[in-house]
This record gives C-alpha cells, sequence and structure tokens, in this order.
C-alpha cells in the first residue's frame, strides 16, 4: 500500500503543481442567463494567459478569447439540444486546452475569427450609417471618429476587439463627461451602444456590455414660452426688419413643426388646393398635416412653380444645397441676430422685459400649442382636448403628448387661495 500511496501524492503534488501555472481558465457556457433565453447567443468562452502583455504585478495577462459558437445557435433551437452540444464543445475545448493547444499559436482552428477593435468597429459603422438618416449620420460619424482617436491614442486600436471592455468605455465616457456635459456623455453612449450592438448581433463580440452602462442624469434643455403680448410685438418687428424668418417662424408656430422639419418642405410638399402639407418627420417617413388659412395666404403669393425647389432658404422659395443641420443652424443663428437687435429696441422703447437664450425658434413650437390647448379647454373636455390636439400636433401617442404638455406647462391649475386660508 505504501507504493499506492506515494503514487498518489507525486501524481497530486504534480496536478496541484500544474493548476498552480495553467495558463487558462476553464471553459463555461453562457446560456443566455438564469432564464435560459433562447433568443440570445449561446456559446463556451474562457481566457487565456497573452503571450506578451502583463499585469500589473508583471504576470502574464489572462485575456478573454473569442467565444466558440460553432454553429450551435443557428442549428439546435431548445433548452436541453443547445446544452447538450456546447457541452460537448466546452469538453473538447477542455482537452484541447490541457494537452497545450493555444489560442495564439494558431494551433486551435474552432471556426471562429479574430478582429481587431479597427476592423471591428469600422464593420460595424458601415452596417450601421445604412440605416440611418442624414442628421443622425453626421453626428455618429464624429461621435465614432473621435472613439477611434481615443483608442489609437491608447494603442488599443490594433488590439482584439475583446479587448475594448466596460472598462475601456467607461473611461473614454468619463473623460467626456469630465471636458463636456452628462447630455454629451450619454449621447456617445448611445451611438457606441449601437455599434456594439452591430457587433453582438454579428457573433464577433458575445455581448453588448455598454447596455449596462447606465446613462446620467441631465437637466433638459428648456425652450421658454413666450407671452402672447411678446408674440404680436415680435411678429410686428420681424414684419418690418426679416419678413423671411417671419416666415419661417409661422410654419413652426402655426403648423406646429420642428425647425429642422421646416428646412425639408419642398414646392412638392405642398397642396394648396386641398390645404396639406406632407412633410418628413421625426418619427416616421412622412407625415400629413392641415394648412390652415392663417398662414395658406401667405404661401400662396410666393413663386411655387418649380416643384424641386425649398419652400426655405436665405432668400426665398428656391434651390439650396446644404445640410439640413446646417440650414437649421443658419436659421437659428439668423434668429438669433435678430433677437439681439430686437433687445435694444425694447430698451429703446423703454420696455423691461428682455429675450434671453431660452426664447428660441422652438419657443413658438410651444407657445402655439399651449394657446391652441388652452383655447379648446374652455369648451371641451381634457380627454376631448388631447384627442383633437393629437390630430393637429401629430405626436405618435396620447402619452407623448400628454408628456409633453406637462412638460411645457399648457395646463395650469385654477386659482387656489381658498384652499390656504
Amino acid at each position: 500500500m505504501g507504493y499506492f500511496f506515494d503514487t498518489l501524492q507525486t501524481a497530486y503534488d504534480t496536478a496541484y503543481s500544474e493548476g498552480l501555472k495553467k495558463k487558462y481558465t476553464d471553459p463555461k457556457i453562457y446560456h443566455g442567463g438564469e432564464n435560459f433565453d433562447l433568443s440570445k447567443r449561446w456559446y463556451v468562452y474562457f481566457s487565456y494567459e497573452h503571450p506578451t502583455e502583463k499585469d500589473v504585478n508583471g504576470e502574464p495577462k489572462m485575456t478573454r478569447q473569442t467565444p466558440v459558437y460553432a454553429k450551435i445557435n443557428q442549428r439546435f433551437h431548445t433548452k436541453r439540444e443547445r446544452l447538450a452540444q456546447l457541452n460537448i464543445l466546452k469538453d473538447i475545448l477542455s482537452e484541447m486546452l490541457k494537452d497545450g493547444h493555444s489560442p495564439y499559436e494558431g494551433e486551435m482552428n474552432m471556426k471562429t475569427e479574430e478582429y481587431t477593435a479597427e476592423s471591428a468597429l469600422d464593420f460595424a459603422h458601415s452596417l450601421k450609417i445604412k440605416t440611418l438618416n442624414p442628421t443622425s449620420i453626421m453626428d455618429y460619424e464624429s461621435r465614432f471618429k473621435r472613439f477611434k482617436k481615443y483608442l489609437d491614442s491608447r494603442k488599443l486600436l490594433k488590439r482584439s476587439i475583446l479587448s475594448i471592455d466596460k472598462k475601456v468605455v467607461n473611461a473614454y465616457l468619463n473623460s467626456i463627461l469630465k471636458t463636456s456635459s452628462a447630455r454629451n456623455r450619454n449621447n456617445t453612449r448611445t451611438v457606441l451602444s449601437a455599434h456594439f450592438t452591430v457587433l453582438e448581433e454579428n457573433d464577433i463580440i458575445p455581448k453588448n456590455f455598454i447596455q449596462s452602462i447606465k446613462p446620467l442624469k441631465t437637466n433638459p434643455k428648456r425652450n421658454k414660452t413666450y407671452t402672447l403680448k411678446m408674440v404680436d410685438e415680435l411678429y410686428e418687428f420681424l414684419s418690418e426688419k426679416d419678413p423671411q424668418l417671419l416666415l419661417f417662424i409661422k410654419l413652426v408656430s402655426y403648423n406646429f413643426l420642428r425647425p429642422i422639419e421646416v428646412c425639408r418642405i419642398k414646392v412638392g410638399d405642398l397642396n394648396l388646393e386641398q390645404n396639406l402639407l406632407y412633410v418628413k418627420a421625426k418619427n416616421k417617413v412622412v407625415k400629413t398635416k392641415i394648412i390652415p388659412n392663417i398662414i395658406l395666404e401667405e404661401l400662396e403669393k410666393l413663386d411655387l412653380s418649380n416643384a424641386q425647389d425649398y419652400l426655405i432658404t436665405p432668400e426665398g422659395v428656391g434651390p439650396w444645397t446644404t445640410s439640413e443641420v446646417n440650414k437649421r443652424d443658419y436659421f437659428s443663428k439668423r434668429f438669433k441676430k435678430i433677437k439681439d437687435a430686437y433687445n435694444v429696441h425694447l430698451e429703446k422703447t423703454g420696455e423691461t422685459y428682455r429675450l434671453g437664450k431660452d426664447h428660441t425658434v422652438y419657443s413658438f413650437r410651444h407657445t402655439f400649442i399651449t394657446k391652441l390647448y388652452r383655447e379648446m379647454r374652455i369648451e371641451c373636455s381634457r380627454t376631448e382636448t388631447h384627442d383633437r390636439l393629437m390630430l393637429i400636433t401629430g405626436h405618435s401617442s396620447l402619452q407623448a403628448l400628454v408628456s409633453y404638455l406637462r412638460d411645457i406647462d399648457a395646463e395650469l391649475p385654477e386659482d387656489y387661495s381658498t384652499y390656504l386660508k
């Protein structure tokens, strides 16, 4: 028996020693979470010592390897089938690792492909921009390029896409927060998450971890509502100083359009015989709105002979070859100049109020929706008013409309002094 136990002790000591020096983690199965979600991609995963990279202690860095799918998700669609096949795959992988095979020596062929961060992100970007409108593309391009520049500055761009983990992305988002705002940080998070979702859907990464990074609370920008007195006096000032800008503002005011939607309108989008306007909106391809008589007469005075002309340009109806964002920004800056001039006019005439930075072109939309809501509420119940208003404003749901009305304080309570006595 002594020989037997000596042999056993030697074998154990060898196994224990090798276990301490193991260059890999035991393969494990990801099965869609606690509920075994079959809509997710199941796979086998493991980590292996990187041949050159070191950790803070100077030891070889244990690096997560490309997940192994082996087309199991495509071939098997029940929990039992997938678990059985993934266990087989896990056992094969374990034996290969025990036999000394290394993912860095090209000895393991599990039909997976290693992407660099640059190639993977470029691939995701090329697909994602195909789904975006021109306005969003510019924003995505800018944020995408800045993220790649950040990775390159830290020598991560040529590394495996799997090395771009939550810690890396969080560090980048924190750097944005320190130099700009929570809103900018959140918008960047949204753009990066969209790219990593594409990578997950194409089996290049196991999971879009950016979804687990929470957006930060922000203080929403408030476009301050004008008083009706302000509107009347400002309209009079604009009719003399800048009639073209006034027409732009009236389309925002009376048709309840966003400024960028006004910039999209072409002559061919108008049907004056039926008082209809077709406009590309934020949340759907095209929406149809009526043209109220209050602005129809002004449109009928314009030269609408060329269907391809834009209704609003710096000089009137005509061609305008620049992006929608540039068009919107142009009129925002033009309004800023006229607002400054109007404030000088107010000072000269002895008025005590001034237009501030929160008084924007968009504020006219809020102002006239508020006016319309309050006028309707005189005759209609709240429910009836909501139903009628939805047809006019174009909100996609009652919940969206109610939330919007709450945000702009469209409905205020009656005087409650008697309850305080």
